[in-house]
């Protein structure tokens, strides 16, 4: 693929954004107005029988030996290709078995159930729940266990609970966030919400969510730690019963809370009363890379006080995560896997590690994490409306943001249970391919892409109610915009079947660890920095400013080693034994490329080319007319597109060179019909200045695909044929081949995203 690389990075930012500004028109494009897909047996593209006939058929997911991978109840490894959806909220008969069905078609064996179970009512007692919706996570497990897929239950969302006077928790305020970790009567409610979730017979499948082996992974909480900032949240009578608990630790482990009054040299924080034992938390950005720029490192007593605080809110939340695991297996007898949490820290460098320690009295440790960029509006964090201002640059020349970049503890599956590549990002088709590579290389167990099945109800273009493909629509329903979490667009689910095949059958080899960091606990609380940490991730509801945080705190290894092969961690060893293997060889910082440990990935971040060459699966990503042709062992690409994503995978689980089934599948770009945009610029917050595009017009339905400019050849000469397939998978045409030795070539026709390479 070598005539792309020698650009500077500078070059290729600027051939972004003049391809940014080329925002599709209609010319050059088709629309996108798949027919309702009826799952028809004579498709030749439907991955259902991957999944199992009903999910659970084996037994209940478990653990490889070494825990750090899923098996089946029949100890068969399993991968899980994931998503989030909103289905379940559906009043439609039926709808949620299609959704299943369409959702096993296309290669998804888990879908995440995101809701609250916390009681609604204002007569309700905090300890009662919401019947409403656990008829619809009840509903959801039956149809998605019948497509052989699993669920993944997330039952209690903090930021989104609304309290009522009837309850006893907050003491004070309504605020719930970090509540959780600590408070005993919070506790007791949750508990009971558990017991109302997976005690009693769903009614639709006849069994105990506890006892149902399609139950795979119970959720703790989403989204909620107190190493976030939200900690500063915390006031009154709810920060007073904190600290009440913080002077117990500190006496448990000084002897007194005199003693470590001592121990911390006269380090005082304002509104401490450590005569009535209740001792005041210092400001976390006092714990971050902002914090020290400004104030410097904590040192003396104060090092010694934070050390304190850092190590308290740690156990408490580890702690608070071992007794519901207890809980779980003791009182209610659920046999699932658990996962404690799935947020970061207010610092990605020096609080994140402890954050993630925290989740290991827990079967499976998780994070969301989005794809960063700026995206600045009224609404910009859950709509698109027009004067939005936002920067659209792929990940292809910005590899540190690649969402599945994660150091991963030993011992335990890595998960990141919300993700996307969020619009109005214009550069979806990178997506699912990176995600199934790098997945495969670096041993990420799920990714689950967000968000799926929204708004079903509410699908005016269909003849009849469906939650197949999601058109450009409102982000509520009925304000002017467009949705902003879409993850069943053309060019995200549009590219799933070959980027699951590939991921679920194993084409792409895992890679041997390249980084095993070792980290002593006491280098944790000391906030002393890892040899490696992952780039800052963004929420645009929550997090300060306009962009995406960027660390400069110094590591050890080069970042780009997630690209390499696994980065791997250890906690509660001793820090100097960590091992790091030679990168030299994989990192190319002057040419900008990165190759994977396997040989099987090359990442040309300096023009944005990502291509994979292994026996079963090749392609390639980015910004291919600029690369000239492609060649990848098996396969060539010659690409007339400025941005495209390919991929050629066996679908008889043989080497592409004999198989006698291949999946071609390509992807480009897409806007909402009468989308328009300009480049503008501005200054953020601090001052800083950006550029990037406004919205002029959000536009409507249906999408507009950029049409492929793309010659595919490979080499098998044993394929007498090629059939282009419709959104459903059915024929709809051949496609002529041209013959050349052992080789066959073929143009992929403009307006489609499939073709099937067949022999006799």
């Amino acid at each position: 693929m070598r005539n792309v690389i020698g650009w500077t990075g500078l070059m290729a930012m600027v051939l972004l954004a003049a391809l940014a500004g080329l925002a599709p028109a209609q010319e050059g494009t088709w629309a996108f107005e798949p027919g309702r897909d009826y799952f028809r047996p004579d498709a030749l593209l439907d991955l259902r029988s991957l999944n199992e006939t009903v999910a659970g058929e084996h037994g209940f997911i478990g653990l490889s030996e070494d825990g750090r991978d899923f098996v089946r109840g029949d100890g068969q490894p399993i991968r899980f290709w994931a998503v989030n959806s909103g289905a379940h909220t559906t009043k439609i008969e039926g709808l949620l078995e299609d959704h299943a069905r369409f959702l096993a078609k296309r290669g998804v064996n888990m879908v995440r159930f995101h809701g609250n179970i916390t009681p609604k009512g204002d007569d309700q007692a905090m300890t009662d729940f919401d019947v409403g919706t656990r008829d619809e996570l009840w509903k959801f497990v039956a149809a998605m266990k019948k497509e052989g897929i699993y669920m993944t239950a997330s039952p209690y969302w903090a930021a989104s609970v609304k309290p009522t006077g009837t309850w006893t928790s907050p003491r004070e305020g309504t605020n719930m966030t970090g509540l959780l970790f600590f408070d005993p009567e919070l506790q007791r409610a949750y508990k009971e919400w558990l017991r109302a979730m997976y005690v009693p017979v769903n009614p639709y499948t006849g069994i105990a969510l506890k006892d149902d082996p399609a139950m795979a992974i119970i959720q703790i909480q989403n989204e909620d730690s107190l190493l976030f900032w939200s900690v500063g949240a915390i006031t009154g009578a709810n920060l007073d019963l904190i600290s009440g608990k913080y002077a117990e630790w500190l006496a448990a482990k000084y002897g007194s809370l005199e003693a470590a009054a001592q121990a911390w040299n006269g380090a005082a924080v304002n509104g401490d009363d450590l005569a009535n034992g209740l001792p005041r938390f210092i400001n976390i950005w006092e714990m971050t890379e902002d914090g020290f720029r400004v104030i410097g490192r904590p040192a003396g007593g104060k090092a010694v006080r934070v050390a304190d605080q850092l190590a308290f809110w740690t156990e408490t939340m580890r702690d608070f995560n071992a007794e519901i695991v207890r809980f779980l297996r003791e009182e209610i007898g659920a046999r699932q896997l658990v996962n404690a949490g799935n947020w970061k820290s207010a610092d990605p460098v020096l609080l994140e590690d402890a954050e993630r320690y925290s989740y290991t009295s827990t079967d499976v440790l998780a994070t969301n994490r989005y794809i960063g960029d700026t995206h600045i509006g009224e609404y910009g964090g859950w709509a698109i409306v027009n004067g939005d201002k936002f920067q659209d640059r792929s990940v292809l020349v910005r590899p540190n943001g690649l969402p599945i970049n994660l150091k991963q503890a030993t011992g335990h599956p890595m998960m990141v249970t919300e993700s996307s590549w969020t619009l109005p990002r214009a550069y979806e088709s990178e997506g699912p391919f990176l995600i199934s590579v790098f997945q495969s290389l670096t041993g990420v167990d799920a990714y689950y892409w967000f968000a799926f099945g929204g708004s079903v109800d509410r699908r005016p273009l269909w003849p009849e109610p469906s939650p197949q493909w999601r058109q450009p629509t409102s982000a509520n329903g009925y304000m002017p915009s467009l949705v902003k979490w879409a993850g069943d667009t053309p060019e995200v689910l549009g590219n799933f079947p070959a980027a699951a095949m590939l991921y679920r059958m194993g084409y792409v080899q895992q890679g041997e660890a390249v980084v095993h960091e070792r980290r002593s606990l006491q280098d944790m609380w000391d906030l002393r920095v890892p040899i490696i940490a992952e780039e800052g991730s963004y929420d645009p509801n929550r997090d300060k400013g306009d962009f995406p945080p960027q660390s400069s705190i110094k590591q050890d290894v080069d970042r780009l080693a997630f690209l390499v092969g696994p980065v791997e961690v250890t906690y509660g060893e001793d820090s100097s034994a960590s091992q790091v293997a030679d990168l030299a060889p994989y990192i190319d910082r002057d040419a900008q490329v990165v190759r994977s440990v396997t040989g099987e990935i090359v990442w040309d971040y300096g023009t944005g080319v990502c291509a994979l060459s292994a026996p079963k699966a090749q392609g390639a990503t980015g910004f291919l007319s600029k690369a000239g042709p492609i060649e990848l062992g098996t396969v060539r690409l010659e690409s007339g597109n400025d941005y495209a994503s390919v991929l050629v995978v066996s679908m008889d689980d043989q080497p592409l060179a004999s198989s006698a089934k291949i999946l071609v599948q390509a992807g480009t770009l897409c806007r909402p019909t009468g989308w328009q945009q300009k480049p503008v610029t501005w200054e953020d917050q601090q001052g800083g200045s950006h550029e990037g595009f406004e919205v002029v017009s959000f536009g409507g339905p249906p999408w507009r695909v950029v049409a492929n400019d793309l010659t595919v050849t490979v080499a098998n000469a044993g394929i007498t044929g090629a059939v282009v397939l419709d959104m459903s998978g059915m024929p709809r045409g051949q496609v002529a081949l041209e013959r050349d030795g052992g080789s066959v070539r073929f143009a992929m026709p403009r307006d489609a995203k499939y073709v099937i390479l067949q022999a006799e």
